[in-house]
């Protein structure tokens, strides 16, 4: 659906940013962790699955936003997240009053992620048709919120759990996220078909090998490269999300911090994760996306190689927001890869069935580090697995290239009739 009238974009642009700060609050879930774990005697495995199911359902709800956006347009669909969104929450808030883990995996995890996924697609294919001369910068701006979440959210709810406890904190998050998220939402609409800014021409070499055509998700489905970038992300997901997963307790335990220091740590994570999308997004510009990816894989895997070995807080602060860094600009970079290789028109479909890798990358790389930890009180083991597996993703990269109109004739057999 197209806007009747031409909106302002930057105004778009900012309401989409504020919308992705409420909705990467689910990156401070560390933050929530030791809480519940002592105060309902829960397993660490099992806490820990309420932010495995969140991220992987958040997949599932890419899928059905991106898929409904292209039907009804951006506003609907990010207005119908902010309230699903909003009542995770507050279910989560309810079960924790209540002491129902399953009520946790329900609220937080279900609904929670649900929302999250169809709020989180449509900025993103909203912005890359209105920002065509700035695809990778700005489909970082729109996805860079979404790592400042934590940032924001966890010296909060670390502040309100102490004061109030963990039902209310949970009660107050989520009525100021719904509120917020469904307002912003009525910022959001598709620019006229055909629409471009005055006077711009492609003239960047990324820019130029962009493809022309608009591949609908079928077709996109049709072509190796579609499942390239979807395992490109679910390596780069399944990296850094370890880290993230487990950064508060991983920080007291290695290098002795407090709790409220750790919030600290989960913070700088989470500005780091904002920083790495708009900046490693706007290096793609410049040098292409799949460079970028290149880089982001042998810097995960220095950097995971050192990090069981690292004992100083400065040094563990400077990995850890590194991590951050590589993973926010995976998600920064991937959106204009996407339409790069797939043209704007379906961004919405297209890209919201890349990100159920998100989802899927979610689930081995936590539940592998809080087993481990669990079994042998060490996180060594799954680190060192996960920079082996980086060395190997080196070569996925070096493979990418745009499908050609050789490898879909039936595509341009029907655009030509």
């Amino acid at each position: 659906m197209a806007s009747e009238k031409i909106r302002n974009r930057w105004g778009i642009a900012a309401a989409a940013v504020l919308m992705q700060i409420c909705l990467g609050a689910v990156y401070g879930w560390s933050v929530f962790k030791k809480p519940i774990i002592s105060a309902e005697h829960w397993s660490e495995t099992s806490v820990q699955l309420t932010f495995t199911l969140a991220i992987f359902v958040l997949g599932i709800g890419t899928i059905i936003g991106g898929l409904w956006q292209d039907k009804v347009g951006p506003r609907k669909v990010a207005s119908a997240a902010g309230i699903i969104y909003g009542l995770g929450y507050i279910v989560a808030g309810y079960a924790a009053a209540h002491h129902s883990l399953r009520g946790m995996y329900l609220g937080y995890g279900i609904l929670g992620g649900l929302g999250m996924g169809m709020g989180y697609i449509t900025p993103v294919a909203t912005l890359v048709k209105w920002f065509p001369d700035m695809r990778g910068l700005m489909t970082g701006v729109a996805v860079c919120g979404y790592g400042f979440g934590a940032l924001i959210m966890s010296p909060f709810a670390a502040w309100e759990m102490s004061r109030a406890g963990i039902p209310a904190t949970f009660y107050t998050l989520g009525i100021v996220y719904l509120i917020v998220v469904f307002a912003t939402a009525q910022f959001f609409a598709n620019p006229p078909e055909g629409w471009r800014p005055a006077g711009w021409e492609p003239h960047t070499a990324v820019a130029r090998e962009a493809t022309s055509y608009n591949f609908t998700v079928r077709e996109a489905l049709g072509t190796w490269q579609f499942y390239l970038l979807f395992a490109m992300l679910f390596l780069n997901v399944s990296a850094g999300i370890m880290v993230i997963s487990q950064a508060s307790p991983m920080a007291q335990e290695i290098v002795g911090m407090s709790a409220l220091q750790a919030a600290g740590i989960v913070g700088l994570i989470s500005l780091c994760n904002g920083l790495g999308r708009v900046f490693w997004a706007w290096v793609s510009d410049l040098i292409g996306r799949a460079r970028v990816y290149l880089l982001l894989y042998l810097i995960y895997a220095i950097v995971f190689f050192m990090l069981p070995r690292i004992h100083s807080v400065t040094a563990f602060s400077i990995a850890v927001a590194v991590i951050g860094l590589c993973y926010g600009g995976g998600f920064g970079v991937m959106p204009s890869f996407t339409a790069d290789f797939f043209g704007p028109k379906f961004m919405g479909g297209i890209y919201g069935i890349i990100l159920l890798a998100w989802g899927l990358g979610a689930i081995p790389s936590p539940i592998m580090i809080a087993r481990i930890h669990q079994t042998q009180g060490t996180y060594a083991p799954a680190i060192h697995a996960v920079a082996i597996l980086m060395l190997f993703s080196l070569a996925l990269p070096l493979m990418a290239h745009p499908p050609r109109r050789k490898e879909a004739p039936r595509v341009q057999t029907r655009a030509a009739a």
